[in-house]
């Protein structure tokens, strides 16, 4: 089998549409590929950030029919930056939904990157025999040692202009505990208020998430960019601020059930956001995943290296469409 070096070639979707999945929520999503190839669905990181046409790109469009769709509160779902019934597992509930209801099929390989890979996992805990395969990246498994890294004291050392910048808006008595600062800011505060602290918590993020690439600047103008931070920000606080709604190190404890399910695992030795400590934690408690830490290589899913082997994983799983299935998936979606 000959592996990818580069990205697919841009492409479109050929369905797209939203899914009401109560609670008020509305879902967008997208499928793109061949329809009746290999079914797979792409969790986006934040949670809050949304997916991006350039995630179309990890994948053969000749051998995935993927699902694409933006989580609650985030991308174009709606009501933006909603907190309302948004949890972990209101999104698992929500997937197991897309895949009965927009994808139609049994089993399907899941893809997550960052909080997608802990969403990924709680949805494979979950629901072991909905899923055929597993590809995770910048595995985040959510426990409180991994936010105080992040929150506390770890990345500071390694980034301490660029933390002082992300403590400036919280004044100095209240910094023992910044997601509960930001949370009063981002929750309660007026709009002028929430948005500054959306700002500095993004650009924290964005500063001290890659290594070697850099990524290109956002299109689209300055409401739209504040309107994204807005619902990261929020979100991400959210979940944050209430352990992701997991038990701390339910992921790891609970990975025997992934069992029998071909993974591969994909992190960078320097991710600042998700410490390679926690991918290699997940890598002994389910040594039967093909692991690859990647060295020279940080958080981004286009770091060099990182981007390579996830080519090469999405390739492994590929499937050209079998003519039955694609017959029936067009149908379906055409009554849709």
């Amino acid at each position: 089998m000959i592996t990818p070096t580069t990205p697919y070639p841009p492409s479109e979707p050929y369905a797209s549409g939203f899914l009401e999945v109560g609670d008020g929520h509305c879902l967008y999503w997208e499928r793109a590929g061949t329809p009746g190839a290999q079914p797979a669905v792409f969790l986006h990181g934040g949670p809050g950030a949304g997916f991006s046409p350039a995630h179309r790109r990890l994948f053969d469009p000749q051998g995935y029919d993927v699902l694409f769709f933006d989580q609650r509160g985030a991308g174009r779902s709606t009501p933006a930056a909603s907190l309302d019934a948004n949890t972990t597992w209101h999104l698992v509930g929500d997937i197991e939904r897309l895949r009965d209801e927009v994808m139609g099929v049994q089993r399907w390989l899941v893809f997550g990157g960052s909080w997608g890979s802990t969403l990924a996992l709680a949805y494979a805990q979950a629901h072991v025999e909905r899923v055929e395969a597993l590809i995770l990246r910048g595995i985040f498994t959510a426990t409180q040692a991994e936010l105080d890294w992040f929150y506390r004291s770890g990345v500071d050392q390694v980034f301490p202009d660029k933390w002082e910048r992300f403590v400036e808006p919280i004044a100095t008595a209240e910094r023992g505990d910044l997601l509960q600062a930001y949370r009063r800011r981002l929750q309660h505060g007026d709009a002028a208020t929430q948005l500054a602290a959306a700002r500095a918590w993004c650009r924290f993020e964005d500063e001290v998430s890659t290594l070697v690439f850099q990524p290109e600047a956002e299109t689209g103008d300055d409401a739209e960019a504040d309107l994204r931070n807005l619902a990261i920000a929020r979100i991400e606080n959210h979940y944050f601020s209430n352990g992701c709604f997991l038990r701390d190190q339910q992921l790891l404890h609970e990975s025997h059930r992934l069992a029998g399910i071909p993974a591969v695992i994909v992190h960078g030795r320097y991710d600042m956001p998700c410490p390679a400590k926690y991918a290699w934690d997940l890598h002994r408690a389910w040594p039967e995943a093909e692991f690859h830490l990647v060295e020279a290589a940080g958080h981004a899913y286009r770091e060099p290296g990182v981007f390579e082997r996830l080519l090469q994983a999405t390739a492994r799983f590929a499937r050209k469409a079998d003519t039955t299935l694609a017959l029936e998936s067009q149908t379906r979606i055409q009554r849709a």
